[in-house]
């Protein structure tokens, strides 16, 4: 199976994608990473209990799987930042087994081919674990279309983690993760990209919230 890990941008865009939208049906745990979806579940009276973002997740599965001999296959980001980032938690957590790295070409997904050979890579590395650094939400659709046929027991979309443990990306301050002002870090760090993006998701997710809790309150 795998694990999804939604923020505002990821519920913007399930309101518009129906495979997105199948791939959030078929996953096995999804866990909230963005303090504003805490904010609303409870605002909406079902409290999440905490935040666990994938980019936390990856150092905890890495330990964990460390202490109990798993591997973990790392799929994705640009050429480079996978292998850094598996270097880097192979020094942190001595005894992590590393089943693989791979970094697909840009569009891989686009050709019958080299989609296949993506498949069989991850396959036959026999990894227990898969982090897949594809960006959303072509790294939640391509473990719903995949995760079977890789055979790899849990697939996480990990998002720009990769990016931060190899260091080529500087993540926010604690302080600014645990107050909601995470998303203000990396549109500075960002600008060009993530602006817009970020301005569409407001625009889209309060009207969303306020639907649903006066929806609720009837």
């Amino acid at each position: 199976g795998y694990i999804l890990t939604p923020n505002v941008d990821h519920v913007c865009m399930f309101q518009h994608s129906e495979p997105l939208r199948n791939a959030y049906h078929k996953g096995f745990l999804v866990l909230a990473d963005g303090v504003p979806i805490i904010w609303a579940s409870k605002l909406l009276g079902k409290p999440v209990r905490q935040k666990i973002s994938g980019s936390d997740l990856v150092y905890w599965l890495a330990e964990y799987a460390a202490e109990k001999g798993y591997s973990i296959f790392f799929f994705g980001a640009e050429d480079g930042i996978a292998q850094r980032a598996s270097e880097v938690l192979s020094e942190r957590y001595p005894g992590l087994r590393v089943a693989g790295v791979y970094s697909p070409p840009m569009g891989f997904y686009k050709d019958p081919e080299l989609a296949e050979e993506s498949v069989r890579i991850v396959r036959e590395s026999g990894a227990d674990i898969c982090y897949v650094a594809l960006g959303a939400p072509l790294q939640d659709l391509w473990n719903y279309e995949n995760h079977h046929e890789t055979g790899v027991p849990v697939s996480i979309g990990i998002g720009a983690s990769l990016d931060f443990i190899a260091g080529k990306v500087k993540r926010a301050p604690l302080w600014m993760q645990k107050s909601g002002l995470e998303w203000t870090w990396r549109t500075a760090t960002d600008p060009r990209r993530l602006a817009k993006r970020y301005m569409q998701d407001i625009l889209q997710f309060f009207p969303l919230l306020a639907k649903e809790f006066f929806r609720s309150r009837r």
